[in-house]
């Protein structure tokens, strides 16, 4: 019998160390893959160029490999949706876990859900026919393709990552908290401004920050929504080109393979991903000291 257990447990220990295997080895083929192309590329173009460059024109003659115009479009498109999803999100979470009735919370939490499951072109598709022309009627002067339209739609796509962690943060900071709280005399807001929030501060900065991550590798959103114009501005109203947007532009087959041209494609990507990488380990570094110092 104590052989016929020790098989399965030998068994599912197995199974679930390949399973971690497959995302290590799913891991270095990415960073592979990025770099065959890449590590070329530097070769051609100096990475000071890349980095610092202000204009952004590996397509047209002359060519032009500065990668500051799509660094400014997708940091336009994350900070936009950060004003939009932080704000609202941990309103919404403070609102689920402290004063809805549990009908109320169980009418929002799905509509939160089916907000996470909207395909993103969707959303695309609702910037470019619904917000853009709301814009237009408030400022003329927006471009039919423009940063601010994919922030917003950007900023509704992470809201419900970010009032998700946030409200797992409220319900679990301890009862006897909040009842202290409560017990001094302190008011709702109160014991919000002063226990709560000060309490889940770490966890809040990681699903801030898993959320603007998320904010920074949308594509097909911020493709039709933002437009594919690389400029070095800083002007929301304009069409600008995220990093994945010119991505998903190289990638659509126009750009013969080998050439520098399509190994642009790799650099920026490489790029994204560094920029991506940094932001996660950073959320989760934060919520391991949390962990730890609970």
């Amino acid at each position: 019998m104590k052989k016929h257990v020790k098989k399965i447990e030998y068994t599912v220990r197995g199974a679930l160390g390949l399973c971690a295997l497959v995302t290590l080895i799913t891991t270095v083929g990415i960073i592979a893959v990025l770099s065959s192309e890449t590590i070329p590329f530097f070769k051609e173009v100096p990475i000071t160029d890349f980095l610092f460059g202000t204009r952004w024109a590996p397509l047209l003659e002359p060519k032009s490999f500065g990668v500051l115009p799509l660094v400014i479009g997708t940091g336009m498109i994350m900070v936009g949706s950060a004003f939009i999803a932080l704000p609202v999100g941990i309103t919404t979470a403070v609102y689920l876990s402290e004063f809805s009735s549990q009908r109320m919370r169980s009418i929002i939490k799905p509509v939160l859900e089916v907000l996470a499951g909207i395909p993103t072109i969707v959303y695309g598709y609702f910037a470019l026919t619904f917000i853009t022309p709301l814009l237009k009627t408030i400022l003329p002067q927006t471009e039919i393709f423009n940063a601010t339209s994919g922030a917003i739609v950007v900023g509704i796509m992470v809201l419900p990552m970010v009032a998700s962690l946030c409200d797992d943060a409220f319900q679990s900071v301890p009862k006897a908290l909040k009842e202290g709280g409560y017990a001094l005399g302190a008011t709702s807001y109160e014991v919000i401004g002063q226990v709560i929030v000060p309490y889940s501060a770490s966890r809040i900065l990681a699903a801030f920050i898993l959320a603007l991550s998320r904010a920074i590798g949308e594509t097909m959103a911020v493709t039709l929504a933002a437009g594919a114009n690389a400029r070095f501005a800083f002007d929301p109203l304009q069409s600008v080109q995220t990093m994945t947007a010119y991505i998903v532009q190289v990638s659509l087959g126009d750009t013969p393979q080998g050439g520098i041209e399509y190994q642009t494609c790799f650099a920026v990507g490489s790029l994204l991903f560094l920029i991506t990488l940094a932001m996660n380990v950073a959320g989760q570094s934060i919520l391991f000291k949390y962990r730890r110092g609970k």
